[in-house]
């Protein structure tokens, strides 16, 4: 679960000065005052939360939170919500839970259908009082606050190891050219040259990346029935590379890897955090 805001990481350190002084936190607490108590405990919270059922339609999900520190390239600039606040809109629950809890859709465990999959979906606007001053995290802190109270969303996380990747520096090093991109950008070249979003299914694989690391490399692998994957590389750059391969017909990912990007991908096993949903509720509109 994501780090909660400043002022709480701000009294943990505060505490374990404390203790690594010999003084007792409870010696410590006696000298404050009940509001400033009450202060240290309250969660988080939105100045106003909007969440409304979206209208149905082939809209996809859009939006996040824009805190004080967030970065944003050129063209998500143009989309970015308002400073100090969330606006997330056509998200199903499970959407939301990603965005807040930083999720992946590989590792949410959802009960009802309506959470992760259905036609159910809703638009989300929140602001602060303080924009200049909450950061991005503040924002995921308070929007995970505000899934609790407003869904009544309980959960729990369950940590195991499953079968996935490695991938590491090749033999005969990386075959890696350092970026000259402005911003992150990716797409697959279709049958017919034509770029594309998505790979064609039983079709030769071509992947063009810009500005990419090797764990968003491992991100766009994953999905790809490689599994979840580990980055042993040691490399911590930002690269521009197209990447090519054929399953049937050769090359297969593996060797495309290491004749391509010098990378060398092994079988691995790999530890994962899955976010289970206990249960949830469906909020009226407000």
């Amino acid at each position: 679960m994501p780090a909660n805001d400043v002022g709480r990481a701000g009294f943990r350190y505060f505490r374990r000065s404390l203790r690594a002084s010999g003084v007792g936190i409870l010696a410590a607490s006696s000298w404050m005052l009940p509001w400033q108590l009450h202060a240290q405990s309250a969660p988080l919270s939105f100045e106003v939360a909007s969440v409304k059922e979206a209208p149905a339609g082939p809209n996809g999900v859009r939006g996040g939170c824009h805190g004080s520190n967030s970065t944003y390239s050129p063209s998500q600039q143009r989309e970015a919500p308002p400073l100090g606040r969330c606006r997330i809109t056509d998200a199903r629950l499970s959407h939301l839970i990603g965005i807040a809890y930083g999720v992946s859709m590989m590792n949410l465990k959802t009960g009802p259908d309506w959470i992760q999959r259905g036609d159910l979906r809703f638009n989300v606007d929140a602001r602060v009082e303080d924009p200049a001053k909450t950061t991005e995290q503040q924002l995921l802190t308070m929007l995970q606050n505000m899934l609790v109270e407003r869904f009544q969303l309980k959960f729990h996380y369950e940590t195991s190891e499953v079968s996935g990747f490695a991938l590491t520096v090749a033999k005969n090093g990386p075959r890696l050219k350092a970026s000259q991109s402005d911003e992150p950008r990716i797409f697959f070249t279709g049958p017919k040259g034509e770029e594309t979003f998505k790979p064609s299914p039983g079709q030769p694989i071509s992947m063009t990346a810009r500005k990419f690391s090797i764990p968003m490399l491992i991100s766009m692998l994953s999905p790809m029935g490689k599994g979840p994957g580990l980055d042993k590389s040691g490399l911590a750059g930002e690269y521009d590379f197209t990447l090519s391969w054929d399953d049937d017909k050769g090359p297969d990912l593996s060797t495309a890897l290491r004749e391509q990007l010098g990378l060398h991908m092994e079988s691995a096993k790999v530890p994962i955090s899955t976010f289970v949903v206990d249960s949830a509720q469906k909020p009226s509109s407000n």
